[in-house]
Formats: structure tokens, sequence, C-alpha cells
């Protein structure tokens, strides 16, 4: 039964996917649609007659019959409108990043907790059968000690005029780091350069420290010519490679790596480096969509008040990173404690 009325803020890019899923779902009614565009708004009531459509995102807000809201707005925007909703007493999905400040995300994640209301940031790429399957894999041990993380996301465009290519590109990798790897990060160093009149970094490199000798590592460039969408997790048993723009073998699992062997038992404790060469497979992964999986989380957890995976307080973990990354940028690249 669709017992759970659901009003969309923003129907840009993202806004007409969220509306198609939502709407497909069982537990979920699709009633409203807000954009200050009424060109747009005009596509969605085409394909989706049934959908109340409006410019004021207020009237959606003053809907007693709407129980939730999913805002897919400028970054900028987001705590203000996520805050409303809230207040409101409507649940909130909000898409990435959570909000532009951590000082924002605090408010929002305090203010949700009191209202008793679920708040879900839409981290998709924990959805996908991808990441799970890795999560899985290395919670089982299986990856031995995690040593690094390195994330590759570039390609040509598309330039944002709100944000650099750090707060575009970067949270799908945080966001998936955050949730595999369960130490919590200590510092951030990040450098970057722009290349366009704006002054907004197109191209930047961000380095998370852990405490445990874990090392991560984000390149994010708006201005490859190759799209490149490639995560790198070594361990000390095994090692995964996890590249979202290949159709057959998202995973690959490489029993490679390296072991260490005193050269001299009697005295000398030096170490020799020596090399594990073992096979590779590619785990069979399912290719639901990532958000459906979220929308029937989302879902589910309003239901039976069930705590998201993707809450409130992952998002704020990725939007401190963030915002450590901006700091360091704007200091020549600095170390910044988290």
């Amino acid at each position: 039964m669709k017992d759970i009325k659901v009003g969309v803020i923003g129907c840009g890019y993202w806004g007409p996917n969220l509306i198609r899923n939502f709407s497909d779902n069982y537990n979920t009614d699709i009633k409203f649609a807000c954009d200050l565009s009424r060109d747009k708004l005009e596509r969605i009531k085409l394909r989706h007659p049934s959908i109340n459509v409006t410019t004021d995102y207020k009237s959606l807000l003053k809907d007693k019959d709407i129980h939730a809201v999913a805002v897919a707005t400028p970054v900028f925007t987001h705590y203000k409108l996520v805050k409303e909703a809230l207040e409101s007493g409507k649940h909130v999905l909000v898409e990435k990043p959570f909000t532009s400040t951590a000082r924002e995300a605090e408010t929002l994640v305090n203010l949700a907790y009191k209202k008793g209301l679920t708040l879900l940031v839409d981290h998709t790429f924990i959805y996908t059968g991808s990441i799970r399957r890795i999560k899985d894999f290395i919670s089982a041990g299986e990856l031995g000690d995690v040593y690094y993380f390195d994330s590759v996301r570039v390609n040509l465009g598309l330039f944002q005029h709100d944000v650099n290519v750090i707060w575009d590109l970067a949270p799908h990798d945080l966001s998936i780091m955050d949730f595999i790897i369960e130490e919590k990060p200590v510092s951030v160093v990040a450098t970057g350069a722009s290349h366009t009149p704006r002054g907004l970094e197109d191209v930047a490199y961000v380095t998370v420290k852990f405490r445990d000798n874990i090392i991560a590592h984000f390149h994010v460039n708006w201005m490859s010519p190759v799209k490149i969408r490639k995560v790198i997790i070594g361990g000390s048993k095994k090692m995964v490679v996890f590249d979202d723009l290949d159709p057959a073998e998202k995973i690959k699992i490489y029993d490679k790596g390296i072991t260490l062997s005193k050269a001299n038992e009697k005295s000398v404790y030096q170490s020799m480096v020596q090399y594990r060469i073992g096979d590779m497979y590619a785990p069979a992964i399912t290719n639901i969509e990532a958000l459906k999986v979220e929308i029937e989380h989302f879902a589910d957890c309003i239901k039976n008040k069930k705590k998201p995976i993707t809450d409130g307080e992952s998002g704020l973990r990725v939007v401190r990173i963030l915002e450590a990354a901006s700091k360091s940028l704007k200091k020549g690249g600095v170390k910044v404690n988290i």
C-alpha cells in the first residue's frame, strides 16, 4: 500500500530520477514536485500527470498529507530547505553533499533526532551491489588489515557554478570510504588548481590519514580527456579494485600482496619484502538500480523507525572531511586536523 506521501524539491538532473523511483515504489506515493523552472515542471507533469507541481516549496511543506520530502537542489540551499522540512514534521532524503558546513549538518542531525524523524543522505553508491559486496568482503576479514584507499574520479566537465571539483566529485568516494573503513580519519591535506576565471578548483588531490597507519587518496578532475571511476583498496591479505565503468566486472579481487621475512634471525631485524602473486576473481554482482534500493530503504526506515545506513551522521562525517579539505586548499595544502 502506498501510504507514504512524498514531495520532491528540485527537478533538475537528479529530481526526475527520485520522482521515478518514488512513483515505482510500492510504499511511496509521489504527490508534489517543486522547482523554480516552470519548463521543468511541465516536463514532470507530462510524465506524471497525477503529480501536483509548484514553484513554491513552502506550499509543499504546509501540506499535512505529505509525510516525506526529497531535496535535490544546490548544496547551498540544503540547510534551509531540510531545516524547514524537519520543522514541518517531514522525513527527509537530501542529495549529497549533505550541507555546506559541518555546523549546519550537526544542527540538522540534532533536529531530526529531536523530532524523531528519518534523515537520509543520498550517498547512492552505498546502495550498489558492488559496494555492499566489498563491505561484506572486508568485514569478513578476507582483505586483512586495510592499508590504503586510492580513488580516481575524473572526466571532462561538468563545471559547477557554486562548488569546486572536490565538493562536486569527492563526496561519492568519501562516502564509500566512510562506509567501508570503520576507523575515523584524523587529518586532511588538499591541493588543487583553478584554470577558469571563476577561481573554483577544477583539479584537486585530497589525502586523508587515519591513526592506524591507513592512508586514503582522492584524485578529482573536471579537465581529464578520459572518464575514470576507479577505487583500489589494499590490504594485508588481498586487494580489491572497483571500476564503476566496467559493465561486466565492476569488482576484481586480487590475491596479491607482500610478506615480510627477517634477513637474519640471530641479531639482524632488517626485513625483506617478498611478493605474493595469486589469482584474481570477479564475484557476481546484482544489477538492481541503487536508487531503487535506497528508496526502499528510506521507506522501511520511516515505517519501522530504523536508522538509515546513510543517516545524517554519515553525511556529517563526509562534510567534515570536505570542510577540512577546503581549509587546507586555502592555506596552500597544510595539514588540517579533523
